[in-house]
């Protein structure tokens, strides 16, 4: 992209890739050969992930609305107006559409007509996308508190004092769910009784976590500030491996069969044996990355601080 920038994620859905720009920019581009399908240009600039369902894609921007765009075409369905900005993505429940605000709300509005709903208000800024399992959303909170909320009421069921803001996006594993904080702290919390079940910290090298984690039975994976990708054992929050890096990590890793891709804000996306560390593979881009790795359809895809989209497969 010409003078632009990204800082987002892309979404990949039916061989479609979508991704919104710094420049206020949302594009449709093919998976398989990255030709434009079409683009939209907007008065504003997107930090946030798209997020798609139905023929429908949802994005919301620094100005505080929340965008539905037909995915054929890209015209406009309707608009939300939240108080301040957004960052975090989209997610899905029922018939709506779930968001976060730095306006301290979590909105969820009915996808079809963009009509409210219900709020939850917390103390300080949504900044993460909010986590759905079963009839529960998860939001870490600037406020230093994991809420858990009744997604069919909207009213809390109960939260966890996490001792520090987040922005991060809590990663689910059965009753487990898991974060870092500002504070360099990494959570495990059981979600159905409120409590928190361990937390790892790196003594040495403590800075604040950005990277949402990637979990599976076997690793629960995150970057860190501290130029650092961490896998923990999901159960003990035992430390399993880290792997050093030139530059910060705010991307959050997606974990792939054997193998976990994170990249770091110096330009360079890494693929990792999930059970050693070890580097198998390394790709150095022009520019940095921000944003975090989508995977689909056996491509990889990711953008760059430089306005670069770059697609990986076999």
């Amino acid at each position: 992209v010409k003078e632009g920038a990204f800082d987002s994620t892309p979404v990949i859905v039916d061989n479609v890739v979508y991704i919104g720009d710094l420049d206020g920019t949302i594009y449709a581009l093919d998976l398989e050969t990255g030709d434009e399908k079409w683009k939209k240009t907007f008065d504003t600039c997107f930090l946030a992930a798209a997020a798609v369902r139905d023929g429908l894609l949802f994005i919301g921007d620094i100005d505080g609305f929340v965008r539905c765009l037909d995915t054929s075409n890209g015209d406009l369905k309707w608009k939300y107006e939240a108080m301040a900005e957004i960052d975090s993505g989209a997610n899905f429940y029922g018939d709506n559409v779930l968001f976060g605000s730095q306006d301290a709300t979590l909105y969820c509005v009915n996808a079809k007509s963009g009509k409210l709903t219900w709020t939850y208000e917390i103390a300080d800024q949504i900044r993460c996308t909010p986590t759905v399992v079963e009839d529960r959303a998860f939001v870490a909170g600037c406020d230093g508190q994991l809420h858990i909320i009744d997604l069919q009421k909207g009213e809390s069921v109960g939260s966890v004092d996490i001792e520090s803001p987040t922005g991060v996006t809590p990663a689910v594993l059965g009753q487990s769910a898991f974060f870092g904080t500002e504070a360099g702290a990494f959570f495990a919390v059981d979600w159905k009784a409120a409590t928190t079940k361990w937390v790892f910290a790196d003594t040495k090298r403590g800075q604040a976590i950005r990277s949402s984690p990637a979990v599976s039975k076997d690793a629960a994976v995150f970057g860190s500030r501290g130029k650092r990708i961490y896998a923990l054992n999901p159960d003990s929050g035992k430390l399993l491996w880290e792997f050093p890096c030139r530059q910060r990590v705010d991307s959050s890793p997606v974990i792939v069969g054997k193998r976990v891709f994170v990249a770091s804000a110096d330009g360079r996306l890494y693929g990792l044996d999930v059970d050693s560390g070890k580097k198998q593979w390394e790709f150095e881009a022009v520019g940095g990355f921000n944003g975090s790795p989508a995977v689909a359809n056996k491509r990889l895809v990711i953008a760059t601080d430089e306005g670069v989209v770059y697609c990986f497969g076999n």
